[in-house]
C-alpha cells in the first residue's frame, strides 16, 4: 500500500511520497474466485530416532495435490522450537496431480523425550491448515566423571608409594574416547589405565592414582583426563555425525616425609662452680626432627656427682615433638668433675652423648667489718655516715639477699641487693644514723646470705637542733615596669631552743636587693627580725633570684628564691596610620576598618576616642577600654560627604601608654553625581509571531560623573529587560548594555517603557519600546494512498510520534476513501503515519508503509 503526506500552510504546500515495499496490502480472500485443491500428507506423524544434544536428524514426508487445481502453501509452523521444517521453500503453489518432499530437522536442546506438531497454511477452501505429529528423544554427549573427586594420600615416606583407586563413568547418552591423562605435579602417576580407550553411555573403568614423594612437603596438583564424546548413538541413522570435547580431573594431595631423626641440645653441659653439698640443675631438650615417631630406649648419666632425672623409659616422640632432660650436679668433694648422658633410640642416629663438667668448691663464709658502729651524740634533724664492709672468707661465692636494719634513725646506703661476693671479695657500704628525737638509740643490721647469718650492732645519741625559718619561704613579684621599685618583706624565726647568730644575707639576680637589716645579728630562741627585699628592673623580661641567708643554726645556708617580670609601658599602634576615602558621591557614604594594637609590655587604658572633620564618624568603637600586651582592636570610620570639594579630619586615641596620644588623619572628597542617558530613546520591533521572540540591544550612558543605577524595570510582561545587574555603578563616561526581549502574548500592537531609577541628577531615564504580534500559521498533514486490490469497506489512519511506533487511529471509523488530513498537528513536532484496510467483518490487514511529516516551526 503506497501512504503519501502532505502537510499544508496558507497559501503555501509540500508533498511528502514514501516508497512501498510491496505494491498494495494484500488483504482477504481470493478475487478471481477459482476453487482451490486438495492436499495429502503422506503420513500424520514422524517419530526420530534418539538424537544427541548437539546434533540433529531429518526426516522426510510428503505432500502431494490430489486436486485438479493448484494449492498454494504459504507457510508452515512448528509447535516445538527443537523441530524444524527445511524444505519446501514458501510459499509454494503445487500444481495438480504434483507432490513435494516435506523435510523436517530435529535439533533437540534438552535431554529427554519431546512431541510436537507441523502446521501448513494454504489456500485451499474447505481445509487449509494441514497437521503432522512429531516426536523425538534426546541424550546428552557422552561426558567423563571421575570418583571420588579428590584423593588424600596424607604422609608418605619420601623413597615409597602409595596408591589408591578412583572410577572413570561415561555420565552421558553417547560413546566417549578418552585418549590423555596427565599428572600436573611431580610425585603423583595413574596408571591400570590403557589409552586410548572408549566408554559406552553408563559404562565405568578403574584407575590407580599413585603418589611416590621424593622430597619432604605438602605436595598438591591434579590429574587430568582428556577425550571425544561421540554426537551420534547407533539408534540414529542418517543423523548428523561429529564430536564434543570432555574432561575430567581429580585433584590430589599428599605429605611426603623422612625417617624420624634424634638431635640434642646442647650437645655439652658445663656447670661452673658448685658448693660442695649443694646442687645445680640444667636442661637439655631431646628434639625428632624427622617425619616419623621414634622410640627412646635408654639414657644414662656417668661420673661422679652427676645424675639425670625428668624422663620415663621408653618412650616415644612423635615426628617434631620435642622433649626435656634434667640433668643435675651435685659435688661431693672440692675439685673438677667429668661425666657424660648417653641416649639410645630406634632414630637413624641411634646413639647420642652429652658431655658433663663442674667444680666442686668449699662454702663462703661471710664476716662485716667492723664489729659494730657507735654513731656517738648527733643533732635532731641532721645525719652521719660511717662505713662498713662485708667479705666472703669461703671457698664459693656468698649472695647476700637480706640487709634488715632495725632500730629508729638508722638505714643502709651503697649495698644493692641481691649482691654476690666472690671466693675472697669484698664490698663496702655505709650506714646512715638521722636521730628523730634527743636520747640514746641502738639498732643492728642483720645479713641474710647462702652462708650463716651476720650481725652489725648500732648505737648512738639524738641532740635537739637549732634551725632558722625564713617567711615567706619564696618571693614572686610579678609583672613590673621597667624603671619602677617594687618592695616585699621578709621575716627570720629562730624556731629552736637555742639562740642564732645571723651573719650575711646576700641577694643575687638582675634587679634584687636586700635593705633594712644590719649584720651580725643573734636571735634568741623564737625570736624573730624581717627586712626588705625590692625588684627595679631594668630590662624587660623574666628573672630570678635567690637571698642566701648563713648563720649558726643547723640549716646553716637558708635560701629564699625570687622570680619577677620587668615589662615595658603598653604602646598603642595604628593600622593604616591614616585612611583615604578617595571620592564620595553625594548622598552616599563609604567605611573603612582601623585596628588598634598594643606592642607594649603592659596593658593600656584607652580614655578617649574623638573624631573630626565633616562628614566622619566612628563605630564600634566603645571607649573607656583596656588592649591587654599584643592585643589588638578593630573599629569602623565612615566617611558621608556633606559637600562637594576636599574634606580632612583626624581621629585622636588617647591612653596612659608611653604615647598620650595617637592621631589618625583623615581625608576624602564630595563628588556630585553625573547624568544618565539611554540610547536608543526608542525601540521598534516590527512583526513577532505570538510564541516567538525577538530581542533588540541597547545602552546606557553616565555623563559628568559617575551614577549608581539602582533598578530597571517594563510596563509591560510582552517586553523583558535582561543584560544588567542591580545596582549598577557606571563610571563618568562609560556605559552599560542591556537587552529588551520582546515576547507577544496576542495578535496586535504592543507598546511599553523601560524605566531607569538612579542617582543622577537628570532622574529616571525611559527608553519606549513598541512592536506588534502575529497571528501563528494553521498546519495540517494531507495523506493519500492507493486503494486495497482486495475488498475492502474503508481505511484507518495511524499516527505516532516516533518512528516505528506505538500508533494511535486518528478516525473514528473507517474511511472508505483513500485520502484523510490531519488538522490537529503542533508547529515543530515530526509525526508518522501509518494505513491499514478494514473488511466487511472487522478484520483489520497490517500497517501499512510508514511515512514522515515534519511541522514548521513558527
Amino acid at each position: 500500500m503506497d501512504l503519501v503526506s502532505r502537510w499544508d500552510r496558507v497559501a503555501t504546500s509540500f508533498v511528502i511520497l514514501s516508497l512501498l515495499a510491496t505494491a498494495g496490502c494484500q488483504l482477504f480472500g481470493d478475487p478471481s474466485g477459482m476453487q482451490s485443491g486438495a492436499l495429502r500428507i503422506g503420513s500424520s506423524s514422524l517419530t526420530f530416532s534418539t538424537v544427541v544434544i548437539g546434533s540433529s536428524q531429518t526426516l522426510n514426508d510428503t505432500i502431494s495435490n490430489t486436486s485438479a487445481a493448484s494449492v498454494t502453501i504459504s507457510a508452515v509452523t512448528a509447535s516445538d522450537s527443537e523441530f524444524n521444517v527445511t524444505a519446501p521453500a514458501l510459499p509454494l503453489m503445487l500444481a495438480a496431480g504434483k507432490s513435494v518432499a516435506l523435510s523436517v530437522c530435529f535439533t533437540p536442546k534438552n535431554a529427554g523425550a519431546t512431541s510436537g506438531q507441523i502446521s501448513l497454511m494454504t489456500d485451499e477452501a474447505v481445509n487449509n491448515k494441514h497437521a503432522v505429529a512429531v516426536s523425538g528423544k534426546a541424550v546428552a554427549a557422552g561426558q567423563i566423571i571421575v570418583s571420588p573427586s579428590s584423593v588424600s594420600f596424607g604422609n608418605v615416606q619420601v623413597g615409597k608409594s602409595e596408591a589408591q583407586t578412583a572410577t572413570l563413568t561415561n555420565s552421558g547418552g553417547s560413546s566417549v574416547t578418552i585418549s590423555q591423562a596427565a599428572a600436573s605435579s611431580a610425585g603423583f602417576s595413574l596408571s591400570g589405565l590403557a589409552l586410548p580407550v572408549t566408554l559406552s553411555p553408563g559404562q565405568n573403568t578403574p584407575v590407580s592414582i599413585v603418589f611416590a614423594p621424593t622430597v619432604a612437603g605438602v605436595a598438591k596438583g591434579s590429574i587430568s583426563m582428556t577425550g571425544v564424546a561421540s554426537l551420534t548413538t547407533t539408534t540414529t541413522p542418517g543423523a548428523s555425525s561429529g564430536t564434543k570435547p570432555t574432561n575430567a580431573s581429580v585433584s590430589v594431595t599428599g605429605d611426603g616425609i623422612v625417617p624420624g631423626q634424634v638431635g640434642v641440645t646442647p650437645g655439652s653441659i658445663n656447670f661452673g662452680n658448685v658448693t660442695v653439698g649443694g646442687t645445680q640443675t640444667q636442661t637439655a631438650t631431646l628434639t625428632n626432627s624427622g617425619g616419623t615417631s621414634v622410640t627412646v630406649t635408654q639414657a644414662a648419666a656417668t661420673g661422679a656427682g652427676f645424675n639425670l632425672s625428668g624422663l620415663t623409659l621408653p618412650f616415644a616422640l612423635a615426628a617434631g615433638q620435642s622433649a626435656l632432660l634434667q640433668v643435675s650436679f651435685s659435688p661431693q668433694a672440692a675439685g673438677g668433675a667429668n661425666g657424660s648422658i648417653a641416649i639410645l633410640s630406634s632414630a637413624s642416629s641411634s646413639a647420642l652423648t652429652i658431655s658433663l663438667t663442674g667444680d666442686g668448691v668449699a662454702p663462703g663464709v661471710l664476716t662485716v667489718a667492723p664489729a659494730s658502729i657507735g654513731f656517738g651524740s648527733i643533732q635532731v634533724g641532721s645525719s652521719q655516715k660511717q662505713y662498713a664492709s662485708l667479705t666472703n672468707s669461703g671457698g664459693s661465692s656468698v649472695t647476700v639477699t637480706q640487709a634488715t636494719t632495725t632500730g629508729t634513725g638508722f638505714s643502709v646506703t651503697g649495698l644493692t641487693l641481691p649482691w654476690t661476693l666472690a671466693a675472697g671479695q669484698t664490698v663496702n657500704f655505709s650506714v646512715a644514723f638521722a636521730p628523730q628525737a634527743a636520747g640514746s638509740a641502738t639498732g643492728n643490721i642483720a645479713f641474710a646470705s647462702n652462708a650463716p647469718a651476720v650481725n652489725l650492732p648500732l648505737s648512738g645519741a639524738g641532740v635537739a637542733p637549732a634551725t632558722l625559718a625564713a617567711t615567706p619561704a619564696s618571693l614572686n613579684f610579678g609583672n613590673v615596669l621597667v624603671g619602677v621599685n617594687q618592695p616585699q618583706t621578709v621575716s627570720l624565726t629562730n624556731g629552736t631552743g637555742s639562740s642564732v647568730t645571723v651573719t650575711q644575707a646576700v641577694a643575687s639576680g638582675s634587679g634584687f636587693s636586700v635593705s633594712g637589716l644590719t649584720l651580725p645579728v643573734t636571735l634568741a630562741a623564737g625570736q624573730s627580725t624581717s627586712f626588705s627585699v625590692t625588684f627595679a628592673p631594668a630590662a624587660s623580661g623574666s628573672v630570678t633570684g635567690n637571698v642566701a641567708i648563713t648563720s649558726t643554726a643547723t640549716n646553716s645556708l637558708l635560701n629564699v628564691p625570687m622570680a619577677g617580670v620587668g615589662v615595658t609601658r603598653g604602646v598603642v599602634g595604628t593600622n593604616p596610620a591614616s585612611i583615604d576615602f578617595g571620592a564620595v558621591q553625594l548622598g552616599a557614604n563609604l567605611t573603612k576598618s582601623e585596628t588598634l594594637t598594643n606592642s607594649g609590655g603592659s596593658a593600656v587604658s584607652i580614655s578617649q576616642a574623638t573624631e573630626s572633620g565633616a562628614g566622619f564618624s566612628i563605630t564600634g568603637f566603645n571607649v573607656p577600654t583596656t588592649l591587654s600586651a599584643g592585643q589588638s582592636l578593630t573599629f569602623n570610620v565612615t566617611f558621608a560627604p556633606q559637600a562637594s570639594g576636599v574634606a580632612t579630619g583626624s581621629i585622636v586615641i588617647s591612653s596612659n601608654g608611653s604615647s598620650p596620644t595617637v592621631s589618625i588623619p583623615l581625608t576624602g572628597s564630595g563628588a556630585s553625581p553625573g547624568q544618565l542617558a539611554v540610547n536608543p530613546t526608542t525601540m521598534t520591533f516590527g512583526n513577532v509571531t505570538v510564541g516567538a521572540s525577538q530581542s533588540l540591544t541597547g545602552s546606557l550612558n553616565a555623563r559628568g560623573s559617575s551614577v549608581i543605577v539602582n533598578s530597571g524595570s517594563s510596563s509591560s510582561s510582552e517586553f523583558v529587560l535582561s543584560g544588567l545587574s542591580f545596582p549598577l555603578t557606571i563610571a563618568a563616561g562609560q556605559s552599560a548594555s542591556f537587552t529588551i526581549l520582546f515576547i507577544p502574548q496576542t495578535s496586535g500592537t504592543a507598546t511599553g517603557t523601560i524605566s531607569f531609577a538612579s542617582n543622577a541628577t537628570n532622574g529616571a531615564v525611559v527608553d519606549s519600546v513598541t512592536g506588534s504580534g502575529a497571528a501563528a500559521p494553521q498546519h495540517s498533514v494531507a495523506l493519500s494512498w492507493n486503494g486495497s486490490t482486495s475488498t475492502v469497506v474503508g481505511y484507518n489512519v495511524y499516527r505516532g510520534t516516533q518512528s516505528g511506533g506505538p500508533y494511535a487511529v486518528l478516525n473514528a471509523a473507517p474511511d472508505p476513501t483513500t485520502t484523510y488530513t490531519d488538522s490537529s498537528v503542533q508547529a515543530g513536532a515530526t509525526y508518522y503515519y501509518v494505513v491499514t484496510a478494514v473488511d466487511a467483518t472487522g478484520s483489520e490487514s497490517a500497517y501499512s508503509n510508514q511515512t514522515q511529516a515534519l511541522i514548521p516551526k513558527p
